[in-house]
């Protein structure tokens, strides 16, 4: 007898192939028929109308402390996903030393958006190494978990904090060399980084990897090429707005020397810059005459993202303002108060050298969310353009108004401005570019002010009932097969004898994404958004369901995935454009 049988659905094997009705037999937590099966299973699910489709595969995410607490990696598990990378951005939570508990606490606040009474309540924080830490989630994982290894966390160790802004000299190198390779044999899935000027750590200082020059992250990259079943992530200022040559040049030389692809979050698209999605995709073509590769990490659906003027978000990003939006909050309020002041923030918000930020200063299109001082009750979910006609001022000065009275507090929501059909056109054309791939969620992270982790239901019911950009098939294919390549997952991504029974049963008449809601219920009381997914009708993980009709059964079947023994060596010579 098996274990599982999914019978009469229509099966899409993330190939990008028609669908084609069949059943799905499981045994031992691998799929060992697909088509007829004529031998019972101990539990069977009848999948007629239903499709029958490959866990999906999260490329970019922060669940790295998540897990600790909420080993099913919610809400991304209510929406099919059954595979998740993190350790991205060159954040991790190891290899560390017990006096930098704290320092490396503050940094994920600051950088990633995780509250710090989380981290604080949610994990034991008791092991020091690499493969420490991989122990301590081994066999308790609701979602396959694979993890690269961080630049910070490899930086911290070994040049501790007083060298933290300082060029490594040759035996610092020697020591970080040593610690990625040991890192790394422990399981770790390759090497991340970022060298991006918005990143900052608890204290308001550069991250240390970004003053790592290009002999070190070369250095890095050899030791990456000298294990199997590796990759490379890497974030740059550039993937902000636009590659400098310089830029591009060291990530050719990164992918090329480490002979790994190298990935990088997030490509945005927006119709009104076409030459700018172009220029970040020279890095792919570059990469490709060189031998390497080189993939842009692009999201199938607008993330909705909240912002506020009191806590930490893409506000405080705009070039110059951090000299304000770095006070404390009283003095921001004070300074916020200032007409000079406003007038030189918004000056500088809507000049050329806040680059892709620059998308942010169209204020009359906030909508007003959540407010708490009496005066603002009238104006939640209303548009700032049409408060500050009503009140006849101009929208900055509605706005900063309405946040003022409320201490800073009030919670505002951007429209989106990139969500025109050329913009979504030229998505399609992007998605349809090897050197881009779907993915980019940052699940994990950012906890109260987005939630991309819905992005494979909300893309599934653009694709069957609203644009209809791509064919389920190849939605599918976008968010399963793909990812299972870049990684290196050879048994996973499709549906086929021989491989994991990861799978997604969802309908495809209703399948979609709630609205996302705030809740409070991390470590401490802390806040965060999630969304409940619609039309999922099972998920199954190595063969146990981890959903069923939409709601978690509480199962645990997870795998930790390690470099080299759950991964093959992906060829980036062989692998295209």
């Amino acid at each position: 007898m098996l274990d599982y049988v999914i019978r009469n659905g229509l099966v899409v094997d993330g190939t990008g192939a028609p669908g084609f009705r069949a059943d799905v037999g499981i045994r031992d937590g691998r799929i060992v028929a697909v088509g007829q099966v004529g031998e019972a299973g101990a539990t069977e699910l009848d999948a007629e109308g239903l499709v029958v489709a490959p866990g999906i595969i999260d490329p970019h995410t922060h669940y790295d402390a998540q897990l600790f607490w909420d080993p099913t990696a919610s809400p991304s598990n209510l929406h099919g996903v059954t595979t998740v990378i993190g350790g991205n951005c060159g954040f991790t939570l190891a290899p560390i030393k017990a006096a930098d508990h704290d320092y490396i606490r503050r940094m994920m606040a600051k950088v990633e958006g995780m509250p710090l009474v989380a981290l604080e309540n949610g994990i034991e924080w008791d092991w020091t190494t690499f493969g420490e830490y991989l122990d301590r989630l081994e066999g308790n994982l609701g979602v396959n978990a694979g993890f690269l290894v961080g630049h910070c966390a490899i930086r911290r160790w070994v040049m501790g904090d007083e060298r933290a802004g300082d060029v490594a000299n040759d035996e610092e190198l020697a020591a970080m060399v040593a610690l990625l390779a040991e890192s790394i044999e422990a399981g770790g899935l390759g090497f991340s980084s970022s060298q991006s000027r918005t990143h900052s750590d608890g204290d308001g200082n550069p991250i240390s990897s970004r003053n790592a020059d290009r002999r070190e992250m070369l250095a890095f990259c050899e030791v990456v090429r000298d294990h199997p079943g590796t990759t490379l992530e890497y974030i740059t200022n550039g993937c902000l707005d636009t590659f400098t040559d310089e830029e591009i040049d060291l990530m050719v030389a990164m992918t090329t020397t480490a002979k790994r692809p190298l990935n990088w979050n997030l490509l945005t698209i927006d119709s009104r810059t076409p030459d700018k999605t172009k220029r970040q995709l020279e890095a792919s073509v570059r990469a490709a005459e060189e031998g390497g590769k080189i993939v842009a990490l692009t999201m199938p659906t607008l993330v909705p993202m909240n912002m506020s003027f009191r806590t930490h978000c893409a506000l405080f990003l705009i070039p110059g303002w951090g000299d304000v939006m770095g006070l404390p909050v009283e003095e921001r309020i004070e300074q916020l108060r200032d007409p000079a002041v406003r007038a030189h923030l918004d000056e500088l918000a809507h000049s050329e050298g806040a680059g892709v930020f620059r998308r942010l200063s169209h204020w009359a299109n906030y909508i007003i969310g959540d407010t708490f001082a009496p005066e603002n009750k009238t104006y939640s979910w209303r548009d700032v353009g049409a408060i500050a006609e009503e009140q006849g001022k101009e929208p900055f000065d509605a706005l900063l108004d309405l946040v003022i009275a409320d201490d800073l507090r009030t919670v505002l929501w951007p429209k989106a401005s990139d969500g025109d059909d050329a913009s979504w056109q030229a998505r399609v054309e992007v998605w349809d570019n090897p050197g881009a791939m779907v993915g980019g969620s940052d699940a994990g992270a950012h906890l109260d002010r987005m939630c991309g982790s819905n992005y494979p239901t909300s893309f599934l019911g653009d694709c069957l009932r609203k644009r209809k950009l791509v064919p389920l098939e190849r939605a599918v294919q976008l968010m399963t097969e793909a990812p299972a390549e870049l990684f290196g997952l050879h048994d996973r991504g499709r549906v086929a004898e021989g491989l994991a029974a990861d799978l997604f049963v969802f309908d495809p008449a209703t399948v979609g994404s709630e609205p996302a809601t705030l809740v409070n219920d991390l470590p401490g009381g802390s806040p965060r958004l999630i969304a409940d997914a619609i039309g999922v009708v099972r998920v199954l993980v190595n063969g146990v369901e981890t959903i069923a009709d939409g709601k978690p059964t509480g199962n645990l079947p997870g795998s930790l995935l390690k470099s080299g023994r759950d991964t093959v060596t992906v060829d980036p010579s062989l692998a295209g454009v």
